[in-house]
């Protein structure tokens, strides 16, 4: 069973590079078992592999310091490359490097796997160096980026929150990156200050 994410990280965005910019803001500098966490908790890789690969600053700090800082640019271009989608704002070239260093590095396939009933498609790296960790959430960010202004983006309507998440309601007029959570503080909050006035 995957360890759980570190407090307040929630797995909801609806895309995999989303979720990942969620997880990344949570941290002033994002940490070796933050980034690890994530990997495990959105299965990019698998408890056993997580296990081992939380102890690699100790056996490798070179390779975990490097993949560290490949994922810590990862994130801040990406989140940037979010707000611009988001106000409609032009993207620059210099904010897309980090993505495609990543898909550059690592080479693989994308594959069927079968859960259950259920299909998923996974990627499947060579694994010459660490790259590959980051491998399907440059794609997931790609794809996002790619899809330009017709990308259904949101940020959470909750102020206070500001994860951002793929609006793939009905309706295309999802406010909350979790109904369960900021949707049902706003609906508190509004009911509250309805009956305190009277």
């Amino acid at each position: 069973m995957p360890r759980p994410l570190p407090r307040g990280v929630r797995l909801i965005a609806g895309r995999l590079a989303l979720d990942f910019a969620n997880s990344a803001r949570l941290e002033s500098v994002l940490s070796w078992e933050h980034l690890i966490n994530f990997l495990e908790s959105s299965h990019v890789v698998t408890p056993e592999r997580a296990g081992k690969l939380l102890l690699l600053p100790d056996s490798d700090p070179n390779a975990a310091g490097s993949l560290l800082q490949k994922a810590v640019l990862f994130a801040v271009s990406f989140r940037k490359c979010l707000l611009a989608l988001l106000a409609k704002q032009r993207l620059f070239p210099e904010w897309i490097v980090p993505i495609n260093q990543i898909l550059r590095i690592t080479e693989g396939h994308d594959e069927l796997v079968l859960v259950g009933n259920t299909g998923r498609i996974e990627f499947i790296a060579r694994e010459g160096g660490l790259e590959w960790l980051l491998a399907a959430i440059a794609r997931s960010a790609a794809e996002l980026i790619a899809e330009g202004p017709k990308a259904r983006l949101r940020i959470c309507a909750n102020r206070e929150c500001g994860y951002f998440f793929y609006d793939d309601s009905r309706t295309h007029q999802r406010r909350w990156c979790s109904m369960a959570v900021c949707g049902n503080r706003s609906k508190v909050a509004g009911y509250a200050r309805r009956h305190t006035r009277r």
